[in-house]
């Protein structure tokens, strides 16, 4: 019995604590709903743990920067059972003197001495130990003058003011954004809001309540699906033929692609809503629901790299359309020669979107979107939102359409001072109607979006600062102060802004629209694959070899209409109605010693060059086996097939007799070359 008995009288003292401990909260300290402040003013003490001190008024902001008593009185709980036990007798007027100072004048402020918290934390330190509580950092001892007074000092309470006398006093400051604690976030994740470290912003929306979250994300749904739609089908349009489209609407594809890849990111930030944009809300931490922020998000992170990279990305393939349209319109380069600067485009394309990407990861400037569910980037921070948005999109922009306005006019020059066929002027308005109209379904959206990206930089500060005002007292934190202007943003910018960033990646289909897109769709679905795709139309004709010429040729110097190709090297050699004729004239000889039979020669691109043979005997060909007449309803081409394989037979059998000498005839009529093998030449 005398071995239990001091243990049950340690048990019983420890439960008689621990009630005491429950009930204390309610018995000792009470805070009354205090009002939020925009000035310093000295106010009533409510606390019920520092009644009956001294002084009976206090200011906030107090000492561990507290806004108002009622967040003080939440900090002070953990000492409830050392101050109702009173292990101290000097605990409570420490603790009263930094979470309800004496109210002083302006500037003026009285901090405890050391001394004091030094008795304070030594009486108690046993019992806090067994309640499980610790001394907090911010009133460390170390922080405190050296002194060893008693608290308040006798000028303090000479010169501190009974706020009966002066109403009230009003020395007015503005202490700017102060982070509720519902929005406090851990310092290691680098969160920011407003200005304040370690803060977030409410999710899923600051500005707009739930219902107009639910449309504008519907909206935003549907929006990406059609443009989801739109580009897969222009992409798989270039898998069913991949000749189809060369240099120089190539750029065209790769276009596409970056925004089908930015629609599929925001139909999955639809489909998920805000799962990733928002961190989840902790009540027992008293933590509300915040916007993401950083890369420790590891599918946020992902989100904000597909669509930030490829939505630039976008932004530059453009930017290379209107350069491979610029050096096919006006220094005249053809589609193979472009088509060599193939790898600097790319490297150009992702290479930079790469970087500004990798820059922002290591800047941690990731931030989700409550409206949309995607994690993009200057939706709070206006700076980032100036240097890695607006200054991008705006330099392409003036880039590319500088460059298109330059091939617009060069082509245009062509056709008005250019005497050309008339196939080959309906061809060419038709090619400058189809730059124009691309032209403006990309850049109409694109130059919204950057206006509604202006709109925002410019009125994001009077739109945060009205917000605080209208939530400050809900969040215990100080109002603004002297707010001149007052301002909420308009649902219907936010999903101008989303519709056109998805738009923009849908005028791609009004270029491979078309009767030969439908026939390839037709012959893919229907198992069967055209072997020969032939040329397309608009580079064909950019590459006419008479628009290759047309600008350094005298416009009264009569044009002689040459094959149809597709090379602008200059090596190809093509034959000319002129040429046809003499060849006729010479096929057609009944008593010349010697024949010389010209033909055109099928090459395997699929052109025709102008081809010669020798023959070395006299031969009587009759005119009607040879060559038909120029005004016979017969084929040109058949007919030259004809002569091209009597005269081939000639000229083996006589071979050993013939005369060395050679005529070609094509575009370069005055070269004269050896062919031993009957060749074209």
């Amino acid at each position: 019995l005398l071995f239990f008995l001091p243990i049950y009288t340690d048990l019983k003292s420890f439960f008689l604590l621990f009630l005491w401990s429950l009930c204390s909260p309610c018995l000792s300290i009470h805070a009354e709903t205090a009002e939020s402040h925009s000035m310093f003013t000295c106010e009533p003490i409510g606390l019920r743990m520092c009644q009956d001190l001294p002084y009976n008024t206090t200011f906030m902001p107090n000492l561990l920067n507290h806004y108002d008593q009622q967040t003080a009185a939440l900090a002070m709980e953990p000492f409830h059972p050392m101050v109702n036990l009173q292990c101290s007798e000097d605990l409570r007027m420490f603790l009263c003197a930094l979470y309800a100072p004496v109210c002083m004048e302006y500037g003026r402020v009285s901090m405890p001495c050391r001394a004091l918290c030094h008795r304070a934390k030594r009486d108690c330190h046993k019992l806090m130990e067994m309640f499980g509580v610790t001394w907090p950092d911010e009133i460390e001892c170390s922080r405190f003058p050296d002194c060893d007074e008693a608290y308040p000092r006798a000028v303090d309470l000479q010169t501190s003011v009974d706020p009966t006398d002066i109403s009230p006093m009003s020395i007015q400051r503005d202490y700017g954004f102060w982070c509720p604690r519902e929005l406090k976030m851990e310092p290691d994740l680098g969160y920011s809001f407003l200005g304040t470290r370690d803060c977030s912003a409410p999710c899923p929306n600051m500005y707009f309540q739930r219902p107009e979250l639910t449309f504008a994300r519907y909206f935003i749904g549907v929006v990406s699906i059609v443009c989801l739609s739109a580009t897969l089908f222009t992409f798989l349009t270039f898998l069913i033929d991949v000749t189809r489209f060369r240099y120089p609407e190539r750029p065209i594809i790769f276009y596409a692609v970056c925004y089908m890849m930015v629609s599929l990111v925001f139909f999955l930030g639809f489909l998920l809503e805000d799962r990733v944009a928002c961190n989840a809300a902790n009540p027992a931490q008293y933590r509300a629901a915040t916007v993401t922020q950083g890369s420790h998000n590891k599918v946020c992170s992902l989100f904000f790299m597909v669509l930030y990279f490829f939505t630039m990305a976008g932004s530059v393939w453009w930017v290379i359309l209107t350069i491979t349209w610029f050096l096919a319109a006006v220094p005249k380069w053809g589609s193979e020669a472009i088509e060599k600067k193939a790898l600097l485009f790319h490297t150009c394309a992702w290479g930079l979107p790469g970087c500004l990407t990798v820059a922002l990861l290591a800047l941690n400037k990731i931030e989700g979107d409550g409206v949309s569910g995607v994690c993009f980037v200057g939706l709070y921070d206006v700076t980032a939102l100036r240097w890695f948005l607006l200054a991008p999109l705006c330099l392409n922009v003036a880039v590319g359409v500088s460059l298109l306005l330059v091939g617009i006019v060069a082509l245009n020059r062509v056709r008005m001072e250019i005497p050309l066929e008339k196939e080959n002027q309906d061809k060419l308005v038709k090619f400058m109607i189809r730059i124009g109209v691309f032209s403006v379904l990309y850049l109409v959206p694109l130059l919204t979006v950057i206006s509604c990206y202006l709109y925002e930089h410019s009125n994001r500060a009077v739109w945060e600062t009205t917000w605080v005002q209208e939530h400050c007292r809900d969040y215990h934190i100080p109002c603004p102060y002297q707010v001149e202007q007052t301002s909420h943003p308009d649902l219907t910018l936010f999903l101008i802004k989303y519709m056109m960033m998805l738009v923009v990646g849908i005028p791609s289909v009004f270029w491979v629209g078309s009767k030969k897109t439908c026939f390839e769709w037709a012959s893919f679905l229907q198992g069967r694959r055209r072997k020969d795709s032939g040329v397309n139309e608009s580079r064909q004709v950019l590459q006419e070899p008479d628009f290759a010429q047309s600008l350094l040729r005298d416009p009264h110097t009569p044009i002689i209409r040459k094959s149809r190709g597709t090379s602008t090297q200059g090596t190809s050699t093509h034959a000319s109605s002129t040429h046809l004729a003499i060849l006729e004239d010479k096929a057609g000889s009944v008593h010349s010693k010697t024949s010389y039979h010209g033909s055109l020669h099928r090459s395997r691109d699929g052109r025709y060059t102008p081809c010669s043979y020798r023959g070395g005997e006299e031969q009587t060909i009759p005119p009607h086996s040879s060559m038909p007449h120029l005004d016979h309803p017969l084929s040109t081409h058949s007919s030259l097939h004809r002569l091209e394989s009597q005269s081939r037979h000639s000229s083996q059998r006589d071979l050993s007799v013939a005369s060395p000498t050679l005529i070609t005839h094509g575009t370069n009529g005055g070269r004269v070359a050896n062919d031993d093998d009957g060749a074209s030449a």
